[in-house]
């Protein structure tokens, strides 16, 4: 069902669209899936091809637990992007990890990324994780839904030689 939002004085309506292993994209919504993630997230993004891996992840098109993709859309714009990744486990780690969101850099302020969290940690069945640099504006949002930073996150790049 469309969403309505008031932005700019003007009246828009708003789709979600969710993609899943049942319901997947065709091979240009795919791409422009991947294009718009890897244009809109700027400095907090990842290489192209690593989006696609997510986004492939999360249909299930390759080996995994599977996931969802979620948008929004005024009229035929893509506006916000999520890919939330299923983790295969529950209890001791959350069954779902959020990759990726993205809001359009002309939409943004409008409520969009906090929209679309919403009605993703409503559809996600169990717990989200996510990782978000201190410094992200981002980061605000996800405390007032609720997230919290209860860890400090190591990791080890394991690169040749390494226990040497």
């Amino acid at each position: 069902m469309p969403l309505p939002v008031f932005a700019d004085k003007l009246y828009v309506m708003l789709r979600t669209i969710i993609f899943d292993e049942q319901n997947k994209p065709n091979k240009q919504e795919k791409q422009q899936l991947a294009d718009f993630l890897h244009d809109q997230l700027e400095q907090y993004g990842d290489p192209k091809n690593q989006i696609e891996r997510a986004i492939d992840y999360s249909l299930k098109e390759c080996d995994s637990f599977g996931g969802f993709v979620m948008l929004l859309k005024e009229e035929e714009s893509l506006r916000a992007a999520v890919v939330i990744n299923r983790t295969g486990m529950d209890g001791y780690i959350p069954e779902n990890i959020l990759v990726y969101i993205a809001v359009d850099r002309n939409s943004r302020g409008r409520g969009l990324g906090r929209k679309l969290m919403t009605q993703a940690i409503a559809h996600a069945e169990g717990d989200i994780a996510l990782h978000v640099e201190a410094h992200n504006p981002a980061k605000k949002l996800y405390e007032q839904l609720g997230f919290t930073n209860p860890y400090l996150e190591m990791r080890l790049k394991k690169s040749k030689g390494w226990l040497n």
